[in-house]
């Protein structure tokens, strides 16, 4: 995890009995080179050791990766949310991609953007790259460069993604719109990434309730996908898809407004919560 002020986060590890503990004398980040050079089996030696400092207080908890350099994204990939969207269940998984920049804090505020009259939510289970991955032999050996796991909120805005010109991206890159954490999760830790609840709320009524077995296409599958068409590095982001119970599948009154409150959570990998604001 990383916590403090936008901008100036600090790395940090949770400890096993909960406590918050710095890992700035390992790193001055965390992000692709740390995660591909063996940061995390130095970050266990270092807890193993008892080497590690406490954190002391923050005020905020940012994304537990930084500064990405992409974040891929995979549309339509529980049958439910095809279903409820009125789409045809995809033969291969839809790819779609997402400005890096779009990455905040899990309590960051959310900006609905200006004109938008279709801002939506989406919970996913977000897979962090920890070695460079491209083509892939088969779907197994995606386990070998996964770093680890993470909930994110894919935030849409559905006229700007199906209306202004089928360009998907439009509607998937405002500010604010990728709220990531609060942490990354290993893979052990994790167990089996297809067998995950995921939940969304919108001001106290949950809105969407999951579970990742329910992924047309598994993780595994998509990570070795993508490594065909493209090279996924060490910090990318890949968001793989969301549940039914969006407000797309559920009429205009269903739609983010500023003010509102959005909860996201997936089982162990903890909880996000956003403010929606104005841009």
């Amino acid at each position: 995890m990383r916590v403090g002020p936008p901008g100036r986060e600090r790395p940090c590890v949770m400890g096993p009995d909960g406590r918050v503990l710095d890992l700035s004398s390992l790193t001055a980040d965390i992000d692709g080179a740390f995660l591909e050079g063996g940061g995390v089996e130095r970050v266990r030696t270092a807890m193993a050791a008892g080497e590690l400092p406490e954190a002391g207080p923050y005020e905020r908890v940012g994304a537990p990766v930084a500064r990405p350099g992409k974040v891929v994204c995979i549309g339509l990939n529980y049958s439910d949310h095809a279903e409820e969207t009125g789409a045809t269940p995809p033969a291969e998984p839809v790819v779609f991609m997402k400005a890096p920049n779009t990455v905040v804090g899990p309590d960051d505020e959310v900006l609905v953007p200006r004109l938008s009259v279709k801002t939506d939510y989406e919970v996913e289970l977000a897979v962090v790259l920890g070695r460079t991955a491209r083509y892939l032999a088969s779907p197994a050996d995606a386990a070998e460069v996964i770093a680890g796991y993470a909930v994110a909120n894919d935030v849409s805005e559905r006229e700007f993604q199906i209306e202004r010109g089928g360009q998907w991206d439009k509607g998937k890159s405002c500010e604010t719109f990728n709220p990531l954490g609060p942490w990354l999760v290993t893979p052990e830790e994790t167990g089996d990434p297809q067998a995950l609840g995921l939940r969304l709320w919108v001001n106290g009524e949950l809105r969407q309730n999951g579970s990742t077995k329910n992924q047309i296409f598994g993780v595994h599958h998509v990570i070795w996908y993508l490594s065909q068409f493209m090279v996924l590095e060490a910090g990318d982001v890949v968001n793989t898809g969301t549940p039914a119970g969006v407000a797309l599948g559920r009429g205009p009154e269903a739609y983010l407004r500023a003010g509102d409150l959005v909860e996201v959570e997936i089982d162990g990998l903890g909880r996000q919560r956003q403010r929606m604001g104005q841009a």
